[in-house]
């Protein structure tokens, strides 16, 4: 498994174990697509964007990864509390990858808007990961 789907992986074990999490968005609320008629509150995870960040030593990689919550609220309250509680269960955390060391996991920022044309609220998570391979670079 390659180091971005191994660190996804991990995530959603992550997500999906939180009772309050859970208790937020429901049991299925964690999903890699979101639906055309989806059941919200839902977390959907977004663009993954992967970059070379190894060493003379190490190989490794640099992931920018978006988490969207996406909530049919009112207002924008309840895509931020379920930001809040994922950015609590993701920023700083170890967590063990197939395949892969997870050096780092930091929350970079929160976006959150209202989307015109379905009224739905979103909040973005993009977070920043480096991960290296478990063993060293071959000669």
């Amino acid at each position: 498994m390659n180091a971005a789907n191994a660190l996804l992986a991990a995530i959603h074990a992550r997500l999906s174990s939180d009772a309050a999490l859970s208790g937020l968005i429901g049991p299925d609320g964690i999903r890699d697509w979101l639906l055309p008629r989806p059941a919200l509150p839902a977390i959907v995870f977004g663009e993954v964007e992967t970059r070379d960040y190894s060493t003379g030593t190490e190989a490794g990689e640099e992931h920018r990864l978006t988490l969207e919550v996406w909530s049919e609220a009112a207002g924008r309250r309840q895509a931020e509390e379920i930001a809040h509680r994922v950015r609590v269960l993701l920023h700083g955390v170890s967590l063990l990858l197939a395949g892969h060391a997870l050096v780092s996991l930091l929350h970079l920022r929160t976006r959150t808007r209202r989307q015109t044309k379905t009224a739905l609220f979103e909040a973005q998570l993009l977070f920043r990961a480096v991960t290296e391979e478990t063993e060293a670079l071959s000669p």
